[in-house]
């Protein structure tokens, strides 16, 4: 099979691929698939041995969606693998970003924490994720755009979704409360929460100073709901996981600091006394949602970050 791309710029290089699926039994060396009849046979283009060697150096082979530079890489039962003539594959790396899933519609990423979502006022020329996505999918193809379904925090890591089209952005924003399954949280908060869990209710309200503040005063700020459920606790530490019926800004912050009355750890702004790890210990562990296109369950998690484990069990 050939897979063509072109966008109609003279300065872009078409992609022309070769992709070949192990139809076999048996895992095969990635060389000795390549080499085969069957691959070689795609459309009358059989690369010579040397070719391949320079194609896998640099990066024109792909195994099942991620390049491999190894020539005894295995290609087992099942797998597909993709050889681009034209140019080496767009691969996306950054110390702060990666890409957990990817398709035509949607990019799922596990963003770090102190970068932002997206660049807002005198933050624009900042490094942002959405920036660093637009990047990456302009490389692939110039016309590709990338769109914000969500946000996170600067100082909150974890599980962000993108989308690759204004319709698949419009159908998860417009949807969000049906399309998204479950989405959770984990926070190392400060001193020891006797509760095993919970549900926080309250109306947040913002100030002049862009400072949420939490109320039950009829009418101030909008409704927001929290379920909490504590999953360790240890040195004067609590690991809780916080689950949002409502997404308000710096929601899960103010009530872990007001009502739950355990500021989170490093969240200096909300009452936090120390910040050890030097970060906000909140983090985005998981996110279910249905595809906006296919509708089809996805279903994505992340390990506890290790510096809040490592606080919670050796402070």
């Amino acid at each position: 099979m050939i897979r063509n791309t072109h966008n109609g710029r003279r300065d872009w290089r078409e992609d022309r691929i070769i992709a070949k699926r192990n139809e076999t039994d048996a895992t095969v060396a990635l060389m000795d698939f390549l080499n085969s009849p069957e691959f070689g046979k795609a459309q009358g283009l059989l690369p010579k041995r040397i070719d391949l060697k320079v194609w896998l150096k640099y990066g024109h082979v792909m195994i099942d969606g991620v390049v491999t530079t190894q020539f005894n890489a295995p290609v087992a039962p099942g797998q597909w693998v993709e050889l681009n003539h034209t140019r080496p594959f767009v691969v996306f790396r950054h110390p702060r970003l990666q890409i957990v899933y990817e398709d035509d519609d949607i990019i799922v990423v596990n963003k770090g924490y102190g970068l932002l979502s997206v660049g807002t006022g005198s933050m624009k020329r900042e490094e942002t994720a959405y920036g660093l996505l637009k990047e990456y999918v302009k490389r692939k193809h110039p016309s590709n755009k990338i769109f914000v379904v969500h946000r996170l925090d600067r100082d909150t890591s974890g599980l962000m979704l993108f989308a690759k089209s204004m319709e698949a952005q419009t159908a998860m924003q417009h949807n969000w409360n049906n399309m998204v399954i479950s989405r959770t949280y984990v926070a190392l908060v400060e001193g020891v929460v006797r509760t095993d869990e919970g549900v926080i209710k309250s109306n947040l309200g913002e100030t002049s100073q862009f400072e949420v503040f939490s109320t039950d005063e009829e009418g101030v700020g909008k409704p927001a709901i929290t379920r909490y459920k504590v999953l360790e606790r240890g040195h004067g530490y609590t690991l809780v996981e916080f689950s949002l019926e409502t997404g308000r800004k710096n929601q899960i912050r103010v009530h872990a600091a007001k009502e739950l009355e355990h500021p989170i750890v490093g969240d200096r702004k909300y009452g936090a006394k120390r910040s050890p790890i030097k970060r906000l210990a909140l983090h985005a562990r998981t996110l279910r949602f249905a595809h906006p296109m296919t509708r089809k369950d996805m279903n994505f998690d992340t390990p506890i970050p290790s510096k809040f484990v490592g606080l919670l069990r050796h402070s």
